[in-house]
């Protein structure tokens, strides 16, 4: 009898997945929750171990098997957490499993604490997500606004820098003297008089 059938490795097909992105980012942020909630649990038991064994002197570490888990989530605090995590993008899937790790480690929280901590961080993600769209939006308007021209700007406004109510000295000795006559190369300008 042959063992070569036995030992096949199951075949991965190179197709895609037939999940949706939102799907998969909902799938992996409430996988990352249950992770962090199981390491936060064994630190918890490992930090009462610790205590136990400085308090009475003996390790029955030996004889203890690891306990199955002892928290878990309410139904309905699972529900709004998966809701949350729907509605984040995947670009932002990995930042806020990296944000999430950060304030894990910071922290040190208990077990319970673990999923306030990470409703506290896709809070965060989607109100920055939020604040994103409003600036592409912003910027998608202005982009698309239509722009005037220069030559409405010049019907609006006209700029004219000599023009002044304010009298000067040097404007009455110009208005009293005569310009000089120019050279034969150069045309003669004169401003209409407006007296």
């Amino acid at each position: 009898m042959s063992l070569i059938p036995w030992l096949r490795w199951p075949e991965a097909s190179p197709r895609l997945s037939s999940r949706s992105p939102a799907e998969m980012v909902l799938e992996t942020l409430m996988m990352e929750l249950a992770g962090q909630m199981r390491e936060a649990e064994r630190q918890q038991r490992e930090r009462s171990s610790a205590v136990r064994k400085v308090c009475t002197g003996v390790d029955y570490s030996w004889l203890a098997r690891a306990p199955r888990p002892a928290y878990d989530l309410s139904p309905g605090e699972r529900l709004q957490l998966e809701d949350a995590c729907a509605k984040i993008h995947p670009s932002y899937c990995g930042p806020a499993i990296l944000r999430f790790r950060q304030l894990v480690a910071e922290h040190e929280p208990e077990v319970q604490e673990v999923s306030r901590l990470f409703r506290s961080v896709l809070q965060e993600v989607l109100e920055r997500m939020k604040q994103e769209e409003e600036a592409h939006k912003l910027t998608r308007q202005w982009s698309l606004r239509p722009r005037g021209s220069l030559a409405t700007f010049k019907t609006r406004a006209r700029i004219s820098p000599f023009a002044s109510d304010i009298r000067t000295i040097s404007e009455d000795v110009e208005r009293d003297t005569h310009p000089p006559p120019r050279a034969w190369s150069m045309p003669e300008f004169r401003a209409p008089k407006t007296d």
